[in-house]
């Protein structure tokens, strides 16, 4: 079995001479540091490249870009399921020559056309151009997990790649887009956008497909969850039974590899039912595919904070009897790499990347360039508190589950961690939020009119993003808001850091999570599924608790994978912190409050009482201008093309 398209792509219409694009196309070598391949067409319209990281078909027979009958490709990802999809192809009449994804994803295409994406199951980012016709098809996977960003300039001249820099030797001149200063004050918001901060690069969306030709290019939507959404039944214990079924495939199609897998373990709920069904899955349902060796974890270690969470992985690690890497997050060496990760980072991040940089780096380190990780979960069953309040509406007025509710949230705080505490709230909490106006709408139809008639006219509701998405109303009000943190809020941003993270030591990262099956079906079910007993995610704790160490899957609080960035900030990074705001040229930068985050700075670096919310804030506010130093300049520095 071959999969090996995880990498880098790039290409551009004219076509242009080979070494100036194999130059370009080096910038992209991070990505795919097991070699690079390049293909142009004789009549001089296009050059595709393509840098390699093998993940399966190890040989030379799946390299990139590759031809089958008129289409040729370069693509950057992994179809889960192609040998499935190779057997009906077979069937179809297609002839395949080698073992890689890649040419089956060529026959789908052939096959089906753009029909074909809905047959997939994985990620991918890829350009597809038709010898006959010098059409250019682009497509993105469902939910955004591979990057792909293009380039339009006049004149029909036109490019794609993975990443931005790639991009910047077709510039002719690097310049800031004309929204920068929005997309510093939202830097979580931008992502879903086909906004980039430079000027006439944009970021191709999520589940499209589009066709580039005659200097236009035209996008078509093919994805939206909410049209595949289905029954599921009304017994919570089947729910949990179906639940688990779908997971242990997404799982098992996600350990197909011709090299070691591992898994980036944080002794979270998440990350542990990952590698506990992995286990399970090569107990129970070997396949040949399978990589031969799956089973390392790595783990973040902060000794001395109050986010390492070793204990909860150590214990995961015991309870399957693996081995395990403890990677100790070293302060100073993050330092001493921040430009260079800030770089391959290349976008504004509200916190350092640091510990997980060098996580996936010890992966690499140990000869692991592929891990499967539980990222999307907290999206899909409300893991951040905050939505639980949107559960409030979904109660209406069942004192039960109300009080289930109020217990759930409750437990949440970390126990002697006042800092990571959550406010008190009450049953006068609830009240409080359910009958504010915009939610009494919500609650209206379900009123008793007594109540209707004592708190009156309720004011109309303005500036609900809800009210454009297809079918909201077959989301109750939890799922209605989590269905816009996954699709226009938090998991884009968080898909972009974790690709940059992992991709940049040449490791892929495969998310369970992200199986659109799965994602149908926690938007199917309804938010009883995930508030019970005063637990978060129980559809997800239940499903999987026979698999797991009981002390994980019942641990109610969480902390979350995050950086200790008050802790180095008032350490080994407090000199380099206090050198960049006494900049003459920060406080000339006009795309911040020079005055203000430099005060934000001093509050953390000179207080030792500070919290790690302060020293986010800090940091995400210092970031435009470290962007500036650290990344915009080189960006203006790549040589350019005469294209």
């Amino acid at each position: 079995m071959k999969l090996l398209p995880v990498c880098g792509i790039l290409g551009c219409l004219p076509a242009i001479h080979p070494t100036p694009f194999s130059e370009a196309l080096y910038l992209l070598q991070h990505r795919g540091p097991d070699g690079q391949g390049i293909w142009q067409d004789a009549q001089g319209r296009i050059t595709l490249g393509h840098r390699r990281l093998s993940i399966i078909d190890l040989s030379a027979d799946g390299c990139q870009p590759m031809q089958y009958g008129k289409y040729v490709i370069t693509y950057n990802g992994e179809i889960y399921n192609f040998p499935e999809l190779k057997q009906e192809l077979q069937l179809l009449g297609h002839r395949f020559t080698t073992y890689s994804d890649t040419e089956v994803l060529l026959a789908a295409f052939t096959q089906w056309g753009n029909q074909c994406w809905q047959r997939l199951n994985g990620m991918w980012a890829l350009a597809i151009f038709n010898t006959q016709t010098a059409q250019l098809t682009l497509c993105r996977d469902r939910f955004g997990k591979k990057p792909l960003f293009y380039l339009l300039l006049p004149g029909g001249r036109f490019a794609f790649a993975s990443e931005m820099k790639a991009l910047m030797p077709f510039l002719p001149q690097v310049t800031l887009a004309d929204d920068f200063v929005w997309m510093t004050q939202n830097m979580f918001a931008y992502e879903p956008t086909e906004k980039c901060l430079i000027k006439n690069i944009y970021r191709f969306p999520a589940g499209h497909c589009g066709v580039y030709e005659n200097g236009r290019l035209t996008t078509q939507n093919y994805w939206k969850t909410l049209e595949h959404l289905h029954p599921v039944p009304a017994r919570f214990e089947e729910q949990a039974e179906e639940f688990a079924a779908l997971f242990t495939d997404a799982c098992k199609i996600r350990m197909r590899a011709d090299v070691p897998v591992g898994t980036a373990l944080s002794g979270g709920l998440d990350s542990s039912a990952v590698i506990c069904t992995m286990a399970h899955v090569a107990r129970t349902q070997p396949e040949p595919q399978f990589a031969n060796r799956w089973q390392h974890a790595f783990v973040a270690s902060m000794p001395g904070t109050p986010l390492d969470e070793t204990h909860y992985a150590k214990r995961v690690t015991d309870f399957l009897q693996i081995p395990a890497t403890f990677v100790n997050i070293n302060a100073a060496e993050g330092l001493k790499n921040l430009p260079e990760y800030l770089y391959l980072c290349e976008d504004l991040y509200i916190t350092s990347p640091v510990p997980m940089m060098q996580t996936y780096r010890a992966a690499k380190q140990h000869g692991v360039s592929v891990c499967i990780d539980g990222h999307g979960a907290d999206e899909l069953f409300s893991g951040y508190d905050t939505f639980m309040f949107h559960a409030f509406l979904d109660c209406g007025f069942n004192p039960l589950q109300i009080q289930n509710l109020l217990q759930t949230y409750r437990s949440l705080s970390p126990p002697g961690e006042p800092q990571f505490a959550k406010p008190p709230v009450s049953f006068a909490n609830y009240v409080q939020w359910v009958t504010g106006s915009r939610n009494v709408v919500k609650l209206l139809p379900h009123l008793p009119a007594e109540l209707k008639k004592a708190l009156g006219k309720p004011k109309p509701v303005l500036n609900n993003k809800q009210t454009s998405v297809n079918n909201v109303n077959e989301l109750g009000a939890l799922n209605k808001a989590l269905y816009e943190l996954f699709h226009t809020q938090n998991l884009p941003t968080l898909l972009r850091n974790y690709d940059r993270y992992a991709m940049a030591s040449g490791v892929e990262i495969r998310m369970p999570f992200l199986d659109h099956r799965i994602v149908s079906y926690c938007f199917s079910v309804p938010y009883t599924a995930k508030f019970r007993q005063g637990y978060t995610k129980s559809l997800l704790r239940h499903a999987i608790a026979p698999l797991m160490p009981p002390e994980v899957t019942w641990r109610k609080f969480k902390m979350g994978f995050q950086t200790p960035i008050a802790n180095w900030m008032q350490g080994e990074w407090k000199p380099f912190f206090t050198e960049i705001i006494n900049e003459p040229q920060f406080a000339r930068y006009p795309f911040i409050d020079a005055v203000q985050v430099k005060q934000s700075i001093e509050a953390v670096i000179n207080n030792s009482g500070a919290t790690y919310r302060q020293a986010e804030i800090a940091y995400s506010a210092i970031n435009p201008y470290l962007w500036d130093k650290f990344v915009f300049s080189r960006f203006c520095q790549t040589t350019k093309i005469q294209w």
